[in-house]
């Protein structure tokens, strides 16, 4: 166990000479000068809770794999447009983005290479839950997050490399790969026992869904509260971080949709692209900076991925009112809009197919 010294001077007024005053959980007395036991509360308490989280996000994750279509999964893998499109988004906008703002707003190198991190990692796992919320496509947006979870293995350190080497040498920058590891076992073993459920029992899968989605919603912002109470000593920061926090999730999520929608995916699709472009890992980007910077480095740098997820979260959440009131305008159920789009998928590709066996023309991944 680790331990610091303590050096505490007594007045004599208030002490016998003979006398030795020490705090009862001391280790080492000598006099006035006290070695005590460090005090790790709050790591146990981060280890704790990290632990608890960690099951409460499997089983969410296992209740979103209760609406994932084991055919319409495989589809995706077989014919990776949909995820082909995403992967530019992740590892193409995205750090781009962060480098922009970086030079844009002229913050210190340390403080460049943390934007630079949070816009290389992959897409987190709390945009599975916005994307049930608003109808996107699920299948589309778990295979998503499992292929840059598993492409940032090498995406993120080729990424790193050619954005931070003007600021911070090359190799400085340690990258757990076995959190990688873990994020990717965690979101592939509990979305698979989903889809089984949903494939052996779909009326029980239904209810689980149901169950788990709300359940989602509130485990985001007990993740965030959670956050910022473990790590309030760490919210001294430069303007210019809080401002990049705001601009960043907010162009991924811009961004995301539109290249999405100028790829020629369907509507649902593109809030599903958005959704996985602007929500980053931020649980890997803290675990990075901890394992490659000093203590001092990280008073610079250690808020950027709280006040990242703090803005991720409230931006998704004002897409997810956004959506529920144009559906609501428009008069629609909760899955007209996704029906519809998909009938006129449907018809899109019987029609591309019928003049591609006519005329010997292409047919794209997206109408097939």
């Amino acid at each position: 166990m680790q331990t610091y010294r303590l050096f505490q001077q007594f007045k004599a007024s208030s002490l016998n000479e003979n006398s030795s005053v020490c705090p009862p959980n001391a280790t080492i007395c000598n006099g006035t000068s006290c070695v005590l036991a460090e005090d790790n509360f709050n790591q146990i308490l981060n280890t704790v809770l990290s632990t608890v989280l960690t099951i409460l996000l499997a089983l969410v994750m296992f209740s979103m794999g209760c609406n994932v279509e084991f055919k319409k999964f495989l589809n995706h893998i077989k014919k990776p447009w949909g995820i082909f499109v995403g992967f530019l988004c992740q590892f193409g906008i995205m750090p781009l983005v962060g480098f922009v703002l970086s030079l844009a707003f002229d913050v210190l190198p340390v403080q460049a290479v943390v934007v630079m991190i949070m816009g290389c990692c992959p897409g987190g796992t709390a945009s599975n839950i916005i994307a049930y919320w608003v109808d996107g496509d699920m299948d589309l947006s778990i295979s998503m997050t499992t292929c840059s979870t598993l492409l940032a293995m090498g995406m993120m350190p080729l990424c790193l490399f050619l954005y931070t080497k003007m600021w911070t040498a090359t190799g400085s920058i340690v990258l757990p790969y076995d959190s990688i590891g873990i994020s990717l076992v965690a979101l592939v073993v509990p979305v698979s026992v989903g889809i089984f459920v949903n494939h052996k029992w779909p009326k029980k899968a239904k209810l689980i869904l149901k169950v788990g989605s709300i359940a989602g919603a509130i485990l985001i912002i007990l993740i965030a509260v959670v956050g910022g109470i473990l790590y309030k000593g760490s919210w001294v920061i430069s303007p210019k971080l809080w401002i990049i926090g705001t601009i960043f999730p907010a162009a991924g999520y811009s961004l995301g949709f539109f290249l999405a929608r100028i790829a020629g995916l369907s509507w649902h699709r593109c809030r599903t692209v958005s959704l996985e472009t602007g929500m980053q890992n931020t649980q890997l980007c803290t675990t990075i900076i901890q394992l490659s910077f000093s203590t001092e480095q990280l008073e610079l740098m250690f808020a950027f991925p709280l006040i990242y997820s703090i803005f991720q979260i409230a931006f998704a959440v004002i897409i997810l009112a956004g959506y529920r009131i144009y559906i609501r305008c428009q008069g629609k159920t909760k899955t007209d809009d996704v029906k519809t789009e998909e009938k006129k998928e449907e018809e899109k590709s019987k029609s591309s197919s019928s003049h591609a066996a006519t005329n010997g023309g292409f047919v794209s991944n997206e109408t097939k």
